[in-house]
């Protein structure tokens, strides 16, 4: 490490052991013990510990043959119970510490799902886990951190720029505030999606981040690397790493939000948060690079699930056939015209190819300019030079017959 002491390795090291001896569920398992078996269920079922999800006063009312009310006093008196425990610390005292910087590297503000990752990640031992496994973790940190950790953190729930997180307990958001709402206008202005490496460079350019530097500005010690892994595309966790508050607030902020392929932009933009299946068709187009058959198209708007609502290759189709931003280069396959795809037999793209020379080309030369326009084999392409209708070969090179 460069111009790291010995003092620090060793705290960095202590840090480390912290993070891997961390299981919310053996916390949870612990703490539980100190409760009555009936105590012990009605929190499990309450706050989603059991592999069933959350379940109602109601419904927990029913299991043990008790009214609602009752079921809700039997909810209070354990979580209370717990809350008074001598050796309450000792349970959460590491959890604490792995929260508190966690917190003060990410400038004092998480929004909830994205601390939740981190530590239901460390949880399970710094992998990814099964999605239910996943699930229970975050549903035993949540009990803890709300609960039993309250006098240390607190839940910002109803604020106008942030969306539901945690902060320190007597963490400031002026100056987070005011870099959101600064933030907000440049991606307003800017009017198109955005990389996490280029909102990074703007914030850093904001009149707000200049003044408030100090505070935007924090030590780098946890790697939350194997939480920036995602199925579609690639994050830069070590500028991440090394700057995360400012991908918290990224993270928090309630109108700026990010696509299904890393992007972005203002919440309500249709590519954030595609409405209808031509916006999903032009994502999918769009972030693939090259052509694709409709029902690839379809498949791969399946797989990633949008909204849940399912794509069909026939309706898929039909709204590549009806929009002109969408052009057929092949047999079933379709770009986007903005990728300088054109519409019409290769002849046509041959011939409007020599319009905009405005001199003869080479077999090869019109070769390599209709690739560019059309996904077409090149035995097409030497066919269609073949129209003596059309074109005139003179000296190994084609020009337009004049009309």
């Amino acid at each position: 490490m460069e111009n790291v002491s010995i003092l620090d390795q060793i705290i960095n090291y202590q840090k480390a052991e912290e993070v891997a001896n961390l299981d919310a569920v053996e916390i949870i398992g612990n703490l539980f013990n100190e409760l009555s078996d009936r105590e012990r269920d009605v929190l499990m079922r309450r706050y989603g510990l059991s592999n069933e999800g959350k379940e109602t006063l109601e419904g927990i009312g029913k299991v043990h043959n008790l009214t609602r009310e009752r079921i809700r006093q039997i909810e209070t008196a354990g979580v209370k119970r717990l809350q008074q425990l001598k050796n309450l610390d000792d349970y959460v005292k590491n959890l604490k510490r792995i929260i508190l910087q966690l917190l003060e590297e990410h400038g004092g503000l998480m929004e909830k799902n994205y601390l939740l990752d981190i530590l239901a990640s460390f949880s399970s031992n710094g992998f990814k886990a099964d999605p239910q496994v996943e699930s229970k973790h975050k549903n035993y940190l949540n009990f803890l951190i709300t609960k039993l950790l309250h006098n240390e953190f607190e839940e910002v729930i109803s604020s106008k720029h942030f969306l539901s997180s945690y902060k320190l307990k007597y963490q400031e958001l002026y100056h987070l505030e005011e870099l959101t709402e600064e933030l907000l206008q440049k991606i307003s202005e800017a009017k198109k999606i955005l990389a996490t490496e280029e909102l990074i460079d703007i914030i850093c350019s904001l009149e707000s981040y200049k003044k408030h530097e100090d505070k935007l500005t924090t030590k780098n010690t946890l790697d939350i690397s194997n939480v920036l892994k995602f199925d579609l595309y690639d994050e830069n966790s070590e500028i991440i790493n090394k700057n995360k508050t400012l991908y918290s607030i990224l993270r928090a902020a309630k109108k700026i939000e990010q696509n299904k392929f890393g992007h972005w932009g203002i919440h309500n933009w249709r590519e954030i948060k595609p409405k209808t299946i031509n916006d999903k068709i032009y994502l999918v187009l769009k972030n693939s690079g090259e052509p694709m058959h409709f029902e690839q198209i379809a498949e791969q708007i399946n797989k990633i699930g949008f909204d849940g609502k399912k794509a069909n290759a026939a309706t898929v189709h039909n709204e590549l056939i009806l929009d002109d931003k969408y052009i057929l280069v092949g047999r079933g396959l379709y770009g986007l015209k903005e990728w300088g795809y054109k519409k019409g037999t290769v002849v046509d793209v041959i011939e409007e190819i020599l319009k905009e020379a405005d001199q003869s080309l080479s077999r090869d030369e019109i070769i390599a300019k209709v690739l560019e326009k059309r996904y077409v084999k090149k035995a097409t392409i030497i066919l269609a030079l073949m129209n003596k209708d059309r074109f005139l070969k003179a000296d190994g090179k084609y020009s337009l017959i004049k009309a």
